[in-house]
């Protein structure tokens, strides 16, 4: 078998060709004793399901396949030091808080993030500074921090320990962030990046840059989400003067399993791997896909096809508007009825990500949307007002309480129209995106409420299951 360049995977493949005896974890030992009904779906992966034997190395210490194959990510990607992650964009964002922020200390964070990087500054007992998105009434829903509100939250907050961004948003759009960057590096202020759509930013220019390339510290790549990778699967990127990779590997090893995935591992050094090999012959082809995807989506009374800019937009993202009165999560529903399956979608939008390979089932799309056009025709709308633009109205804002004091505080359940003015004890998440409405020490408008009970009305899923009985906030 022809090795590749991915010394990790390599070394695994060689192991398991071994026919090895194990006399250790995991129990499947290699695949042999599994489930008979389900083997056929783990059968080739069991044997490099591996622990830390001999040659193998080690995540949390690694110095030898595992380090090479993470020092060929940081090469490629343009990184000092690239880490492994085997729990996702998620520990990156809990790893990059703790690495900076320590109780009470200011953080500035673009308040539509995820809420992973909520969670790792609850962690840090940080005071977040929060920056509204500014409301893009071109793809109608809100995207990022305006600039000039940014450098007025840094000129007021110069002691602050790090500004967290979110760059691309779920969408795909892209802002200036280097501007920011460099703003805030007057200050030694450090640019912590959740960059989990764009690790194939990288690739070529026909998608924006990365923010690693335009400067910031340390940034954070769900490999998963559109290089081959599997689940979980996500890189760590340092490149910093400001902040020490040391502190970065110590709250790594507190928060990753020490029994890590190797076929999680191995898919990351693989998809590296993939990304280089990505030449201009395949970037052209994928261009002809996309093209051609955005042409026949394009084809209905009931949504459009949202426009990009280029090196503003991620190509591979592609937003319908519904335009008929029906909502996105109706159009997203008759999409599923004939297999297609979009990432997500909201009140009034649907979104699908097209992916690094030309895309090839022309026919069975085409055939679904002519259906689906013809269901709609006769199926009857739910048209409503989007208020969602009403949301964030203070542009620099900060919680009601710290974390310590929540922490003491006790809480106590009441219904939705009784919570104005109350502060949330929880925070309150559509999924997806992941993108908290409120977050856990706001005060509660009637502009919040008003839109939970748009999306509850809408079927919105929430990551809160009590939201039907209520909220829950201090007393």
């Amino acid at each position: 078998m022809k090795e590749l360049n991915a010394p990790l995977y390599n070394t695994l493949v060689n192991t398991a060709g071994e026919h090895p005896i194990s006399f250790h974890v995991p129990g499947h030992k290699n695949g042999e004793i599994f489930c008979s009904e389900s083997r056929k779906f783990f059968e080739n992966i069991l044997p490099i399901d591996l622990t830390e034997l001999p040659g193998l190395d080690d995540l949390h210490a690694p110095t030898s396949v595992i380090a090479e194959a993470q020092q060929l990510a940081a090469s490629w990607f343009g990184a000092s030091q690239t880490y492994f992650l085997v729990g996702g964009t998620t520990v990156g964002n809990l790893a990059m808080a703790l690495a900076t922020c320590d109780n009470g200390d200011k953080v500035i964070v673009q308040r539509n993030c995820h809420k992973s990087v909520l969670n790792g500054l609850e962690l840090s007992q940080a005071s977040p500074i929060f920056l509204a998105p500014e409301y893009d009434g071109d793809v109608n829903r809100y995207t990022s921090p305006d600039l000039d509100i940014v450098r007025q939250a840094i000129d007021s907050h110069k002691d602050a320990k790090a500004i967290v961004l979110t760059y691309p948003d779920y969408f795909g759009r892209t802002y200036d962030i280097q501007s920011i960057i460099k703003y805030a590096h007057q200050f030694h202020i450090p640019v912590l990046v959740d960059e989990a759509h764009g690790v194939h930013f990288s690739v070529d220019d026909f998608f924006p840059p990365s923010s690693l390339e335009l400067g910031a510290d340390v940034v954070v790549q769900s490999a998963h989400k559109t290089a081959p990778a599997m689940t979980m699967g996500s890189y760590m990127h340092v490149n910093s003067k400001l902040i020490a990779p040391k502190t970065i590997e110590h709250y790594l090893q507190l928060l990753q399993s020490s029994s890590p995935s190797y076929p999680l591992m191995a898919s990351l050094d693989l998809a590296r791997y993939y990304l280089e090999q990505l030449d201009g012959n395949n970037i052209a082809n994928l261009k002809e896909s996309i093209s051609r995807l955005r042409a026949i989506l394009n084809n209905s009374d009931h949504w459009e096809v949202q426009t990009i800019k280029e090196q503003v937009d991620d190509p591979l993202k592609i937003t319908l508007e519904t335009t008929g009165g029906y909502t996105g999560h109706e159009i997203a529903n008759q999409f599923e009825t004939f297999g297609i399956y979009p990432e997500l979608a909201t009140n009034s939008q649907v979104l699908f990500i097209h992916g690094l390979a030309s895309f090839h089932k022309w026919s069975e799309i085409t055939a679904a949307i002519e259906k689906i056009n013809q269901q709609l025709k006769i199926k009857p709308n739910h048209a409503t007002i989007d208020d969602s633009n009403t949301i964030f109205k203070d542009s620099i804002s900060r919680l009601v309480y710290t974390f310590p004091q929540m922490r003491k505080m006790k809480t106590k359940l009441v219904s939705l129209q009784q919570s104005e003015g109350q502060v949330v004890a929880e925070s309150i998440i559509p999924y997806p995106p992941g993108v908290p409405l409120l977050y856990k020490g706001e005060r509660i408008t009637m502009d919040h409420i008003n839109m939970i009970q748009s999306l509850l009305n809408k079927h919105t899923t929430f990551q809160n299951q009590h939201i039907h009985e209520g909220v829950y906030v201090f007393v």
